[in-house]
């Protein structure tokens, strides 16, 4: 059962208001179908003035001040702000190891969703939604606009972490749609019996700026400071496989390095890849995490 049951339980007007200022970044530049509708924060060429600078050889005349050249005997070229219709997509994992931890980690990951579709629906860019985990892949498309932030929490609060795998087939989905160059979020934690490598391969390199959000819960992270000792049977999520070990010091220490050395190459995988790797805690304050953490690695401004 959700512990989550209501909009304001994703997002509240306290946290609306200090996203209000936020935009969604790409390190791409994104020429959109749509003229006017949304104006990012970069330079280029379009209808709003935004600057001046020095002119340099072989820079396009059309756009000298010639007025400015005619009082001070020098070349300035007019900035502009860039038009960009931007669509950013947002991918949460609803397999059945997301219904786990303190906090949980699936309630964690839909607030974050909420958090990042609110940014950008209100700086007007095209969201979609999907939910991966199982043979069938959910979708909310095609939301532009605050009007439509109630919508997309519902529509959050009615999904479910019930699924086995999907991964690679919520990728293959989401680079094949046709969703539009923009920004891509994967939020899981990427813990998948069959890997994530031919999931993240298909959307690295299609249009899309990636951010692979790793979200782990505490114990997951450091299971001896959450008091996991002693004989203990662990069950799959998943598979249902059954193991029975004795959570001594030595495990617990084996057990830490597995996942760091674990995480250490899903980083390194994306690396390669041009993805930005975010490993994210649920004990970690969602306000922390978007005001700081993703402004420092570049997805928000």
């Amino acid at each position: 059962m959700s512990r989550l049951e209501r909009v304001d339980d994703l997002i509240d007007s306290r946290l609306m208001a200090r996203l209000d200022s936020l935009d969604v970044v790409s390190r791409k530049i994104f020429t959109g179908k749509i003229q006017g509708e949304r104006r990012s924060r970069r330079r280029g060429q379009s209808v709003e003035f935004a600057d001046f600078r020095n002119y340099s050889h072989g820079d396009d005349l059309r756009f000298v001040d010639w007025n400015i050249y005619a009082r001070l005997d020098r070349l300035f070229l007019k900035l502009f702000l860039e038009e960009e219709d931007l669509s950013m997509v947002i991918a949460v994992d609803q397999s059945l190891s997301m219904e786990g931890g303190d906090p949980n980690k699936f309630d964690y990951a839909r607030r974050l969703a909420m958090a990042l579709g609110y940014i950008g629906l209100v700086n007007n860019n095209r969201v979609s939604l999907f939910g991966f985990g199982s043979s069938r892949i959910e979708r909310l498309t095609g939301m532009r606009g605050r009007r439509r932030t109630r919508e997309m929490g519902r529509w959050l609060l009615d999904r479910n972490a019930d699924g086995v795998g999907g991964f690679t087939d919520g990728m293959r989905t989401i680079a094949l749609g046709g969703q539009g160059r923009g920004v891509l979020l994967v939020l899981s934690d990427f813990l998948f019996p069959d890997g994530y490598d031919k999931g993240l391969a298909y959307v690295a390199g299609r249009g899309f700026d990636v951010f692979a959000l790793q979200v782990l819960a505490p114990e997951e992270t450091d299971p001896a400071r959450h008091g996991l000792a002693g004989d203990l049977r662990l069950i799959d999520s998943e598979t249902g496989r059954e193991t029975e070990v004795t959570a001594s010091t030595a495990v617990l220490a084996q057990y830490k390095r597995s996942l760091e050395t674990y995480v250490a190459g899903l980083r390194e995988f994306c690396v390669r890849r041009s993805i930005t790797h975010q490993l994210v805690e649920t004990s970690l304050n969602l306000d922390t995490l978007l005001l700081d953490y993703l402004r420092r690695r570049g997805l928000l401004q």
